[in-house]
């Protein structure tokens, strides 16, 4: 499971594209991370764990 920026889903999109997975799934949150006190960075991990269940638990026809 990817997690990444909202500054970088075109990229991600493009990567799973290119790699032959397209719509291929990932979580995002916000962007910058790389300044975030904790509590930023707690908010915005709850944020990616609150996409990344779903994803990892749904049922494929």
């Amino acid at each position: 499971m990817a997690v990444i920026t909202d500054r970088f889903v075109r990229s991600a999109e493009l990567v799973g594209e290119l790699n032959g997975l397209p719509g291929y799934p990932f979580a995002v949150i916000g962007h910058p991370v790389a300044n975030d006190d904790d509590e930023a960075l707690r908010l915005k991990a709850e944020a990616a764990v609150r996409q990344i269940v779903p994803l990892l638990t749904a049922r494929k026809a």
